[in-house]
């Protein structure tokens, strides 16, 4: 039935303010959803701006490695040594975080492994420091793969000493780019023929001042990549050669010690020289960042690769260089992250170099993946003061046969004895007899320590020759065996010579292994005295050899010894001459590498310090 008119209107006057109500209800939440959107447009836009101001900033921590070599714990001032103001270290510390007892290995070589690989140094073949036994097997992951895989660019200046040749040669660990020596000791310090890339160069004034302008050089150019810098000084290591400007600023007194009656005084005067050097150098390298505003974003750090390498004073803890004691393995540590880390910060727990890869790839957000476990743990956590996450730990110290144990609080020597390292840090009294289980206890961690990590016998590889992607290989003297009569020019072989090279029967030899068969040009470094020109000496492999005369004498004198401070263990050195020796055929495989005299018309052949190997690429292979 049809509604009538004012039922009509009824419903007409109902319906209205039921429509105006839906419509302001609508209407608010159609500007509420508005309000909405435009808070997160606005909120977005704030996170893009947010983001966009701090791109320039907002990157992954810059890393420089400073190393020190043959510097011992007690060289600084900041540790107690009266006789040098290292100023550029103690305001590092001052700034940053000062490590207590941090600890790596007695010599040289085995340290830099320790550091590059987050291993102990028995692991990955490094038995020694000379003669191939410096290399770091093929296979470990290095400190600078890890961050070279993560976007860094990498670069190393200065000693390497772990490894020659490719796949062993620093270009080939991880490194874009290298300057320096990848030896052991170099025989002069004042712009000394050096490598860069692969490449001999010509180094220019004092060598540790030289490799500082490289280093500064390269973060110059790549302050705007996220970069690793590893700087391993030369010094203080032997030969004893400062300039004028340190060795005048050391006095001739200094403090005494446990040992001073065997002191070289002279020697200690110059190894403080050196030591006020690399202060000079490190300050130059921390000015830098501050003047490239990078100084917080980047992480320094600061060490040496053993204990001192002269009787000196060393706080009076036992043992130097070569020593597993306390005073041959424990090094300063210095690490300074303006910023980010708290100033003037100590840490007492020990910590090692095997610690320093796990660390840095933490710090820097890297994630680690290697080949092989890794033996050091992340100390990122003491940075911030939780020492709970950090368990109790034992570090070994292993050389020559010897191996010592260190705990927080003692130390467990090579034969056995046991020492209080809180309450007798000097080592002066065994207390195995009032502490018998906790001595047993550690000798018999450390003899299964020697049993897991220490091989019984180190495998004696070949040298490498042809390595993919490296034209060049060089193999120096210090790598060769003279049989006959020839003779070393020092007994360390690092920076030596071959010499006496007399009669026929005499031979050079390389125990190499071509990787890469093909064509090869020859180059020997030597020097003849005048009357001696004329021998024809040949280069053999396998059924190939090819052969030269040495048509002009050339016969520089040695040096090194004018700037000399103490007289030098290792070899003087002199300048070598190139002489192409022609194309020799070197087929895949391992044999030995002989440089015979088939005629000697004067008194003697060569001395020879390099043998150089480029392999003939032809076009369009």
């Amino acid at each position: 039935m049809p509604l009538r008119k004012p039922q009509q209107e009824a419903v007409r006057l109902g319906v209205r303010p039921r429509l105006r109500r839906l419509f302001a209800i609508f209407r608010l939440a159609i500007i509420t959803q508005l309000i909405f959107l435009m808070f997160r447009i606005t909120l977005l836009l704030l996170v893009i701006i947010f983001f966009s101001a701090c791109s320039s900033t907002d990157r992954q921590p810059n890393v420089i490695i400073i190393l020190a070599d043959d510097q011992g714990w007690g060289d600084l001032s900041i540790n107690g040594n009266t006789s040098i103001n290292t100023s550029n270290l103690d305001r590092m510390a001052a700034s940053g975080v000062r490590f207590d007892r941090f600890y790596v290995s007695p010599v040289c070589s085995p340290t830099r492994a320790e550091l590059l690989t987050g291993r102990y140094h028995t692991r990955s073949g490094v038995h020694g420091t000379s003669a191939g036994s410096e290399r770091i097997n093929a296979g470990e992951t290095t400190l600078a793969e890890v961050f070279q895989e993560a976007g860094y660019v990498t670069g190393v200046f200065g000693k390497w000493h772990n490894g020659q040749q490719p796949p062993y040669h620093p270009n080939s660990r991880g490194f874009n780019h290298f300057y320096g020596f990848p030896s052991g000791h170099w025989g002069h310090y004042f712009s000394p023929p050096l490598e860069l890339n692969n490449e001999l160069v010509q180094g220019e004034g004092y060598l540790p001042d030289d490799l500082t302008q490289a280093a500064m050089t390269f973060i110059t150019e790549n302050r705007t990549s996220p970069f690793l810098v590893f700087l391993p000084y030369n010094t203080p290591h032997s030969p004893m050669q400062v300039p004028d400007q340190w060795w005048d600023s050391v006095p001739e007194g200094f403090q005494d010690h446990r040992d001073a009656e065997r002191e070289d005084t002279l020697h200690t005067r110059a190894a403080l020289a050196m030591t006020l050097n690399i202060d000079w150098n490190v300050g130059r390298v921390l000015a830098l960042l501050d003047e490239l505003s990078l100084s917080e974003d980047t992480i320094v750090l600061y060490f040496s690769d053993n204990g001192p390498n002269g009787p000196r004073w060393n706080a009076e803890m036992k043992g130097r260089k070569g020593s597993t004691d306390e005073g041959g393995v424990r090094s300063p540590l210095l690490m300074q992250w303006t910023g980010t880390l708290a100033a003037n910060t100590e840490i007492t727990e020990i910590t090692a170099a095997i610690d320093l890869m796990p660390t840095l790839t933490e710090l820097a957000g890297i994630e680690l993946n290697t080949r092989h476990p890794l033996d050091g743990i992340s100390f990122a956590p003491l940075l911030t003061g939780n020492t709970e996450a950090v368990p109790e730990r034992m570090i070994f110290s292993h050389w020559n046969g010897r191996t010592s144990v260190r705990t927080q609080t003692h130390r467990l020597d090579h034969i056995g004895q046991l020492f209080n390292m809180v309450d007798d840090p000097e080592q002066r009294q065994n207390v195995a007899s009032e502490h018998p289980e906790l001595a047993d206890s550690l000798y018999r961690a450390r003899e299964a320590w020697i049993n897991e990590a220490v091989p019984d016998t180190f495998e004696k590889r070949p040298f490498t020759v042809g390595h993919a992607g490296y034209d060049v290989t060089w193999l120096p003297a210090r790598d060769a065996v003279g049989s006959g009569g020839i003779l070393r020019s020092n007994r360390y072989p690092n920076d030596s010579f071959l010499t006496n090279w007399t009669h026929t029967d005499d031979a050079i030899l390389w125990d190499v292994e071509v990787l890469t068969a093909g064509e090869y040009m020859a180059t020997l470094y030597y020097t003849a005295a005048s009357g001696d020109e004329g021998a024809q000496i040949t280069l053999n492999f396998g059924d190939s050899s090819v052969g030269e005369r040495i048509a002009e004498a050339h016969d520089p004198p040695e040096y090194g010894m004018d700037e000399d401070r103490v007289l030098r263990i290792e070899s003087y050195v002199k300048d070598f001459r190139p002489l192409p020796l022609g194309q020799i055929f070197l087929e895949a495989g391992r044999k030995p590498l002989s440089l015979r005299a088939t005629s000697i018309p004067g008194t003697a052949v060569a001395d020879v310090r390099l043998l150089r190997l480029e392999r003939i690429v032809e076009q369009g292979s």
